[in-house]
């Protein structure tokens, strides 16, 4: 890996080569600095190139003041760094290395390519244009420190490589195969560090439910329902409107992995085995409408089965369902059904609710909760306000946003920011 009796010092090293690690050597490239990006895997880039279904969301092109509403783990801590550099500062830096990129829903942002490969391999070509040298399949062993300051990094063969900065951008511990396993969270308690508790976020929720573990609705997708993550005295801590699924072990889906965080929250918080979730299935009508709406059809057709009177009305499988719940056989006459029953039908299309008793561990999360306290770093430069000459960005940091590109925008932002100041540390105490 080393040539003889070469040099091993270098200005910037930036541990990770993931987005926030890519941009941070690529910015401290750009500021003259002599750069080393070391990654243990054997291709960097990896959680971007599986990004947004391997299309890769970039960023997303909302406002600053929604995204920051997107990333309810401290996104506020963001808004000094999106005054120096923002999501459409990320679209501008992907556009002018020739990546094309288009709008969809929500704001998000891919590649007129669809290819999350091109985004990845536009930003090697940067570390070359900045003569970044890379070591690949190259583990961390420990980052050492020297009088206050980062000083060099210990690799497991056992060399030792000095620099003068040291920006740490290894992720979290969910999507493990990419590299993300949680390495750097002792190199910053090493430094001072508060590491506030990890929890999994975007992540599937489970149930013990005996429809859940009867696999009744498995497989089952309900599109724009509203979903919420009740109190214990019933009240909506947060609510959702998207798709979800049903699974063999719980729920999933866009609506569930953005409520998943609030229910590890809330377990922890009122310290309970279960929390509830109340599922609205017809979020535009109002419970007495859905109720009268019923009634004329049955009086039209007082003779035709429930079944095919409400045909169309929810996805067939879950009108099935809650017909049973409300013990109304679903070949019965419309007319027959007492009013009674048809109400407590209206009002599980609207609040339909389901005991969840967890998630997924934070191995099958897309994102990690909690990381290194974000009170101890400079929200202007991502430095360290601990030890000098350290730097830290993307998930390592105790900041998480929902999926839809919010949090490789906090990635690609704190990294740009590290990187960049990084370098001008270097720079300054050169002069000294």
């Amino acid at each position: 890996m080393y040539k003889d009796g070469e040099e091993m010092k270098y200005d910037v090293i930036v541990i990770g080569g993931g987005p926030s690690g890519l941009m941070a050597a690529i910015a401290a490239g750009e500021r003259g600095a002599k750069v080393l990006l070391i990654d243990k895997g054997d291709k960097l880039g990896k959680k971007l190139a599986i990004s947004g279904g391997g299309r890769c969301n970039v960023t997303n092109r909302r406002p600053v003041e929604e995204i920051i509403k997107h990333i309810p783990g401290n996104g506020k801590f963001l808004y000094s760094a999106f005054s120096i550099f923002n999501n459409e500062d990320i679209i501008a830096f992907f556009e002018k290395l020739g990546i094309a990129l288009k709008e969809e829903d929500h704001g998000r942002m891919f590649p007129v390519s669809n290819k999350a490969q091109s985004v990845v391999d536009a930003l090697l070509g940067q570390l070359e244009k900045f003569h970044v040298t890379v070591y690949k399949n190259c583990p961390v062993k420990e980052v050492l420190y020297e009088n206050g300051q980062a000083a060099s990094v210990l690799l497991k063969d056992g060399s030792k490589i000095n620099a003068k900065s040291v920006v740490i951008a290894v992720g979290g511990k969910s999507v493990p195969h990419t590299g993300s396993t949680g390495d750097g969270y002792a190199w910053a308690e090493k430094a001072g560090h508060t590491i506030t508790e990890l929890f999994p976020t975007e992540v599937p929720v489970t149930s013990s439910e005996a429809f859940i573990q009867k696999k009744a609705l498995q497989g089952l997708s309900l599109r724009d329902i509203e979903l919420s993550v009740l109190n214990p005295k019933g009240k909506p801590i947060i609510t959702h409107r998207m798709d979800m699924i049903f699974t063999h072990f719980g729920i999933s889906g866009p609506a569930v992995l953005r409520c998943s965080q609030f229910v590890v929250k809330a377990l922890k918080k009122w310290n309970l085995k279960e929390v509830s979730m109340k599922i609205d299935a017809l979020p535009d009508k109002k419970e007495e409408q859905i109720f009268q709406d019923i009634m004329k059809l049955i009086k039209n057709e007082p003779k035709k089965s429930i079944k095919n009177l409400l045909k169309g009305m929810l996805p067939e499988r879950y009108l099935l369902f809650l017909l049973e719940e409300n013990e109304i056989d679903h070949s019965e006459q419309g007319g027959t059904i007492s009013n009674e029953k048809l109400r407590d039908f209206s009002k599980s299309c609207k609040q339909f609710q389901l005991k969840v008793n967890g998630t997924l561990p934070i191995d099958k999360a897309f994102v990690t909760g909690g990381g290194v306290s974000v009170k101890e770093i400079e929200p202007q430069t991502m430095a360290s306000k601990l030890m000098n000459g350290l730097y830290f960005c993307g998930e390592i940091l105790d900041i998480h946003g929902y999926t839809g590109g919010y949090n490789i925008t906090s990635a690609l932002i704190t990294g740009r920011l590290a990187g960049t100041n990084a370098a001008l540390f270097v720079k300054e105490n050169s002069r000294v």
